[in-house]
């Protein structure tokens, strides 16, 4: 059975281009980062090599230099778009104080990245953006050492359920590509070789005082990928009918809300089990005194 998600490929390299060209991350971005690193003090065994996947986007480099100053950390992009702001952002000078603090932290595309290289992996907000989570995956495990901690964070499936009833209504298509659930994404962990995965989720519920706010801060966070989206441009018509929508669904303090569920999974890269022989022979002599043995004087 097909594990891919149904994107347009265009839709998400453009996407991705125009998050990577905004002044910073997403607000929401660094709210999620800062919860996941609340986190941290579960890890006992302190990491000394952290992959941050996605490093831009995922707004996470100062806290987890805050909360591991001496590991070596390597930033991995996974579109040229980003990786290019990435390499803009790095080229900070001889006395800053990310210099200061022991060097500048690699910066790899996804296929760069050393089979068993890190400790720890980090993945703040970006495995909904993904079109087949089980090779991403798959690509994390390789990353890892033996025994090494994932940990990551994604939109669940109740993300935007408001919004999507507003357009069933309108009788427009969903305004979103679905998320994977918690429970999948754990399966998905499973399949791909990780141990004691352990996953869970909270909501938040965000407001604004009017739709072209709530609209301005969701293109912030992405697009609409779906491949079954209105296709080609809107017209202001239709930008006006869905923000009278959205007015319509203001509550008693004038605000319209948004529900946001954030997905947390963390899990051990499992080292490879020995294997097992599928025949052992032993020689009738030595089968004798095995027996013996085992029945005592």
């Amino acid at each position: 059975m097909s594990t891919r998600r149904d994107f347009d490929d265009t839709a998400v390299r453009r996407v991705a281009r125009r998050l990577a060209a905004a002044a910073e991350p997403p607000w929401l971005h660094g709210e999620v980062a800062r919860r996941m690193a609340e986190r941290l003090p579960m890890i006992l065994r302190e990491p000394d090599s952290i992959v941050e996947w996605s490093a831009h986007l995922g707004a996470s480099g100062a806290l987890l230099a805050a909360a591991y100053p001496k590991a070596r950390r390597a930033l991995v992009e996974p579109t040229p778009a980003l990786h290019a702001r990435s390499a803009r952002s790095a080229q900070a000078p001889w006395w800053s104080v990310r210099r200061l603090r022991g060097g500048q932290p690699a910066l790899w595309s996804e296929n760069e990245v050393p089979a068993g290289h890190a400790r720890m992996l980090w993945s703040n907000m970006l495995l909904h953006a993904v079109a087949e989570p089980p090779a991403l995956l798959e690509r994390w495990k390789r990353a890892l050492a033996d025994e090494g901690f994932l940990m990551f964070s994604t939109l669940g499936p109740a993300t935007l359920q408001e919004l999507g009833v507003l357009y069933g209504e309108l009788g427009w298509p969903a305004p979103l590509a679905p998320f994977v659930d918690m429970h999948d994404l754990g399966d998905m962990l499973v399949e791909a070789g990780f141990a004691d995965p352990v996953m869970d989720q909270e909501q938040l519920v965000l407001t604004w005082s009017d739709g072209e706010s709530l609209l301005r801060e969701l293109r912030g966070l992405g697009g609409n990928v779906h491949r079954a989206r209105v296709p080609g441009l809107r017209t202001p018509r239709w930008r006006q009918r869905l923000l009278d929508a959205l007015a319509a669904r203001r509550d008693a303090h004038g605000r319209i809300s948004m529900s946001f569920e954030i997905v947390y999974g963390h899990a051990f890269n499992a080292p490879p089990r020995a294997r097992v022989q599928e025949r052992t022979e032993v020689g009738l002599d030595d089968f004798r005194r095995m027996v013996k043995s085992r029945a005592g004087p």
